[in-house]
């Protein structure tokens, strides 16, 4: 095939060495060399794309179109007489994507779709190029994550295996090990990213590209005091709007909510990209949502949509914020748009929620149904959807079977605070308050001024009789966001009310945060204890934690459990 102007025949796309085989799996450590390759076929055809799924079919053949186009006609390039009369040419859809990658950035989909077509058609006849392999592979975790179709993570797998059996990673091939900690993270599997990150992280700690996943890895295992040493390195080795994303994260996720603003704005003025562009006004829009102020995140979120249309994202946070505003047929509307181009499981629950909240039961069951679909597609490549199923069986199945799977994936050490939240709720929501109080508080301590969490917390509390408490945290919860969810904001205020409304030293600071000066950043916030219960009398009749619900009869699989059991 013909090559860009900025690829050489060896390496034409990556300045990272290559990498080694894990063995049986990505969880088992490196192997000790690189198993026999076949030998070539004389004239062997390009590699194909994984056979795509119908619900991108449509999508794809418009980006193979234009990335097609520009890639016929990017292959010859006639040098002129006179350099100086003509301009250079404009950089192709290949070479944009690798200079994104290159940046930390998220590439436009056309041009990840070229880049794709492009490393296919190169090993397909350089089949021994290692870095290629790799680079290809982590194209298709990319795509895999972009396109909430989780096929191609075993495409992705295949090549960073064989991208390893070409050339090991203890010879220099870490940018395969940073590939298969990066399909971990995708997967939910983040003992294993972990393990790869560090791997990396141990033999070239100044390797900037592997913090990101290791920054997502202790995330998703609860470390936050090692995530937050890895946002520190990222930063001291990587600048511009993807280390102010992740610093503006890290603030969001302490509850430091005007650093969290000040550097998600940064980050938007930074910006290079059409698609780094959406991704930092998303960042804002969900800044805007945690804080309670819908249309600000309707505003954010739809210039994050004008900045690129495609950022599916934006288009599910949108109709989140919409339900808020009781515009529910727009939000109906952008929910259906983004589940159709990225149906991802969180956003058909979202979807069922809605329905539900607007008495449509039958939308509901038909969309939880297809969500069941979704997910045991997922499980047949790997991905660990537990959280999401224990959060759906708690509150529209069986609590019991949540409470199972949610133990079993603490167990595991996925310790992040929307683990504890989910199984803090299965556990009261199955009958057993007590032992939930010490997770949900946990979840409260871990992630800040979260609605959820705080209403889930003073939910509890109020099964306890610990009355003053769950005031307190019911309180919190509807100051932070009163419409955290179209159907748990309910119930809240209505627990609330019965309990005689929030207690008058609820925390005045749930006021949105200005955005401080440059200058100094606060402390970081220490963890706040619990408050002791006020020494008052209970009420005549305890109220009921939240208006109990029956569950759906969706009768996706068996009665106990609408998805079965993992």
């Amino acid at each position: 095939m013909d090559v860009t102007p900025q690829q050489s025949p060896k390496s034409p796309h990556s300045t990272e060495p290559p990498v080694e085989p894990p063995g049986t799996s990505p969880a088992e450590p490196p192997g000790t060399g690189p198993a026999p390759l076949d030998p070539a076929p004389p004239d062997p055809a390009p590699a194909e794309l994984p056979p795509p799924s119908l619900r991108t079919t449509l999508r794809r053949a418009a980006m193979g179109a234009v990335a097609g186009a520009v890639l016929v006609t990017g292959a010859v390039v006639a040098v002129p007489e006179d350099e100086d009369a003509v301009p250079p040419p404009s950089p192709g859809p290949v070479s944009r994507a690798l200079k994104a990658r290159d940046m930390g950035s998220p590439a436009s989909l056309s041009d990840l779709t070229a880049l794709i077509g492009d490393r296919q058609q190169w090993v397909g006849t350089h089949p021994s190029d290692a870095p290629s392999w790799a680079l290809l592979g982590t194209a298709f975790v990319e795509w895999g994550q972009r396109s909430a179709d989780a096929s191609y993570y075993s495409r992705a797998e295949q090549a960073l295996k064989r991208s390893l059996d070409i050339e090991p990673g203890e010879n220099g091939n870490t940018a395969a090990w940073v590939g298969l900690a990066t399909l971990a993270n995708a997967r939910h599997d983040f003992v294993t990213a972990k393990k790869w990150g560090e791997t990396v992280r141990a033999r070239q700690p100044k390797q900037w590209n592997v913090y990101p996943a290791l920054i997502d890895a202790y995330n998703g295992l609860g470390d936050y005091k090692s995530a937050n040493a890895a946002v520190e390195k990222f930063t001291a080795l990587h600048s511009g709007a993807p280390a102010l994303i992740r610093t503006a994260q890290r603030y969001r996720d302490r509850g430091l909510r005007a650093d969290a603003l000040a550097d998600a704005r940064a980050a938007a003025d930074r910006a290079t990209t059409p698609a780094q562009k959406a991704e930092c006004l998303h960042l804002l829009g969900e800044l805007a949502w945690a804080r309670g102020e819908p249309d600000e995140a309707v505003a954010q979120y739809s210039a994050a949509l004008r900045a690129d249309r495609a950022h599916h994202p934006s288009l599910a946070g949108r109709a989140r914020a919409l339900v808020a505003l009781g515009r529910t047929d727009e939000a109906e509307r952008d929910y259906k748009a983004a589940v159709a181009d990225l149906p991802r499981p969180e956003y058909m629950l979202d979807l069922g929620e809605l329905y539900e909240s607007l008495g449509r039961d039958e939308d509901a069951r038909s969309q939880y149904a297809q969500l069941g679909k979704v997910l045991e597609h997922d499980d047949g490549q790997g991905v660990d959807n537990a959280l999401l199923r224990g959060r759906f069986e708690t509150d529209h199945g069986d609590p019991a079977a949540a409470t199972k799977l949610l133990k079993a994936e603490w167990d595991r050490s996925h310790r992040s605070a929307a683990v504890a939240d989910a199984l803090a709720w299965a556990l009261h929501r199955s009958g057993d308050s007590s032992s939930a109080l010490q997770y949900a508080t946990r979840a409260v301590e871990s992630a800040g001024h979260n609605a959820r969490y705080l209403a889930h917390l003073g939910a509890i509390q109020q099964a306890l009789k610990d009355y003053g408490s769950a005031r307190r945290n019911l309180g919190e919860a509807l100051l932070t966001n009163p419409h955290f969810s179209p159907l748990e904001g309910s119930r809240a205020q209505k627990a609330l009310d019965l309990l005689g409304g929030p207690p008058p030293d609820v925390p005045q600071a749930m006021e949105p945060a200005r955005v401080p000066e440059p200058a100094a950043k606060p402390a970081p916030a220490k963890p706040r204890p619990a408050a002791p219960a006020p020494q008052q009398q209970a009420p005549a009749k305890a109220p009921a934690a939240y208006v109990e619900q029956p569950p759906m009869g969706l009768g996706v699989t068996s009665p106990g459990s609408h998805f079965g059991s993992r």
